[in-house]
């Protein structure tokens, strides 16, 4: 041992102040560590506790951003095919009015045809009596020129009775 006093001797440390300096030392070291390196010590933790919250934030905000992507692609899918629907009933629908439409326009063009057959009917019914009258008058007045005479009332009724009934038959 005393190689090694001689040792510390020439770098001019002695016992005395080697303790005495551990002392401080000691003691400069529990203050640090009671009052600086404790709340260094406690930041740094706290540090570390707000980022790992935030990871855990930012963990569950990159979940929610995906539940929220997905329910947005749900949403759209839904609303595309409603749209669909709606575009599909509306064709329907216009094909439907276009289909009535079509029916009405033909109805309305099958009463125009009859309402036309019906006045020809009447023309030609009115045309065949007023054809009938001039023929029984051309007759009667022939037949009292080929006779010579002048006919009666009953004659005349006669011949324009059987007039009729050869027209018409």
């Amino acid at each position: 041992m005393n190689a090694f006093s001689e040792l510390l001797g020439n770098f001019g440390v002695t016992w005395p102040k080697f303790i005495a300096q551990v002392i401080l030392f000691g003691i400069v070291y529990w203050v640090l560590n009671r009052y600086a390196f404790g709340p260094i010590v406690d930041v740094l933790a706290e540090r570390r506790r707000r980022i790992a919250e935030a990871q855990d934030n930012a963990e569950k905000i990159k979940q929610q951003l995906a539940e929220a992507e997905q329910r947005y692609n749900e949403v759209l899918a839904k609303a595309d095919a409603e749209a669909k629907a709606l575009i599909e009933e509306a064709r329907q629908s216009a094909e439907a009015v276009r289909e009535k439409r079509v029916q009405e326009a033909a109805l309305e063009a099958e009463g125009v045809v009859r309402k036309a057959h019906e006045s020809i009917e009447q023309d030609r019914r009115k045309m065949e009596a007023e054809v009938k009258a001039a023929m029984v008058g051309l007759v009667a007045a022939t037949t009292s020129k080929v006779t010579g005479k002048i006919l009666t009332a009953d004659d005349q009724k006669r011949l324009n009775d059987e007039t009729i009934k050869e027209l018409a038959a």
